[in-house]
């Protein structure tokens, strides 16, 4: 992943952090995936909801991204693990690229590993965010 400055609010922030302590009670079985999301969280400024710049990843935005080796382009919803459903193009906040998406901004390139080398999503444009929408507590 790109090591530019990341976004979160501190609502996400709360939310974010529950759910990492539900998972590790839980001895949730993927803890690569929480170990990334906290590593995240850790490096990540923290805002007021009401102060995140429009143009921001944050949690229930819903992205249009673009593969910079093909060059399609998709549409995702970053979401909590239980509103996850990747036929519906909502992707979990657990999820690599969903992980890799949090707290970035349209125009930045983001990347990870993946098993056939590096892949390589620009965030073209946020269609939805809850914060710019005033939908602060969704």
């Amino acid at each position: 992943m790109k090591n530019n400055n990341i976004y979160i609010t501190n609502y996400d922030l709360g939310r974010l952090n529950e759910l990492i302590r539900s998972l590790e009670a839980d001895k949730y079985s993927d803890s690569l995936s929480i170990e990334q999301l906290k590593r995240e969280i850790k490096r990540a400024k923290i805002v007021h909801p009401k102060d995140i710049s429009g143009d921001i990843v944050t949690m229930n935005s819903r992205v249009r991204l673009k593969d910079m080796d093909t060059y399609e382009e998709m549409v995702f919803k970053i979401v909590f693990p239980p509103d996850a459903d990747i036929d519906q193009g909502r992707i979990s906040v657990l999820a690599p690229v969903g992980t890799a998406l949090l707290g970035y901004k349209v125009g930045d390139t983001i990347s990870w590993n993946v098993p056939g080398g590096i892949r390589r999503l620009n965030i073209q444009e946020v269609l939805y965010q809850p914060e710019a929408e005033g939908d602060l507590y969704q």
